[in-house]
């Protein structure tokens, strides 16, 4: 007799929250779909869509909507959190006292905790115990492009390989290909810098710099992100898989990116609370540059693009000047 599914609870609503509640849906499980907004959340429970982020994309039957978190947590076998950095300690507080002990904890989202810096990973474990299973889910995903079951694959890490491959098991389709890693560290760090990568290819499209300046900064971005992650502890391999290099290049070359449409925008002129009004959503990569600028900083790793982002974003450095002191650089064998 094949074991039931278990029921798994997504937190957080926004486009990605929602693609991978449709995906779970679709995959067999009962799914609770809980958002911190309980006037939106009825919307959804009475159009059966997330209008909003992913127009006409349809709920599956066993997609449920929840107002109350405590409950949604306390139904749950498992949770996926997808909720942005800033509201990720707060949310695993607000829950952790409702959660069955065999719960794993895993979470979508691609960032650090703002002002500590601290991994996501780190950041659980310090409010749900060192014991708790957690995962990581990361890799070059664009939410519609899932909800609309187009190909993608993606890794899932996790401090041990059999809760690695237990999340890999809710996500995988015949439409989705999972990996799985226990390089928890270099996922981690991989899905973050990449944001703030993106917002650095952004500027140069937006200033009209070039195909070559772009293959240039993700050439060169690529090498930020090995070094950090080593001095961190993670795997070189982990940078050129999924999570780093494929995430990389997707997001800092596709339009769908909303860290990259913040650094077109700048490129442009524009201004960056402007910008940000006009996405609607978290562009995780404008907080990531001050926590990766601070990390590096820490760690005593050289970063200049992360460098001249974090300029540009917090100390009022015009794009045009950002880009010419990299060009500035001394020379260096590569």
């Amino acid at each position: 007799m094949t074991a039931a599914k278990p029921v798994i609870a997504v937190l957080g609503a926004g486009s990605w929250g929602t693609a991978l509640a449709v995906l779970l849906a679709r995959n067999g499980y009962r799914t609770l779909f809980w958002g911190h907004d309980a006037a939106r959340q009825a919307r959804l429970a009475h159009e059966r869509e997330n209008a909003r982020y992913l127009p006409g994309v349809r709920f599956p039957d066993n997609l449920i909507i929840r107002e109350d978190l405590l409950e949604t947590a306390e139904e749950a076998s498992h949770l996926l959190l997808v909720v942005p950095s800033h509201a990720f300690r707060a949310t695993l507080e607000a829950l952790q006292a409702r959660l069955p002990a065999e719960a794993i904890v895993a979470w979508a989202t691609k960032g650090l905790e703002p002002a500590t810096g601290r991994l996501l990973s780190q950041v659980a474990a310090d409010v749900l115990g060192e014991d708790r299973a957690l995962g990581v889910i990361s890799g070059p995903t664009f939410a519609k492009e899932v909800a609309q079951g187009l190909p993608t694959a993606v890794t899932v890490a996790a401090r041990d390989s059999a809760t690695a491959e237990a999340i890999a098991t809710w996500l995988r389709s015949d439409r989705v290909r999972v990996y799985t890693s226990t390089d928890l560290i270099g996922v981690e760090l991989g899905g973050a810098i990449k944001n703030v990568l993106a917002i650095a290819t952004g500027i140069s499209d937006g200033l009209g710099l070039g195909a070559n300046a772009r293959a240039a900064l993700i050439t060169r971005g690529l090498a930020e992100m090995r070094r950090l992650i080593e001095a961190l502890g993670g795997k070189p391999e982990t940078v050129m898989g999924l999570a780093g290099i494929g995430d990389l290049v997707l997001t800092c070359t596709d339009n769908q990116s909303r860290n990259r449409q913040v650094g077109l925008a700048l490129g442009k002129g524009r201004k960056l609370q402007v910008t940000l009004a006009e996405i609607g959503q978290v562009a995780e990569g404008v907080a990531t540059a001050r926590e990766v600028r601070q990390l590096a900083q820490r760690m005593q790793v050289d970063m200049p693009i992360t460098e001249q982002v974090y300029r540009v974003l917090f100390e009022g450095v015009a794009p045009q000047t950002a880009v010419e002191a990299l060009l500035k650089r001394e020379v260096r064998p590569e």
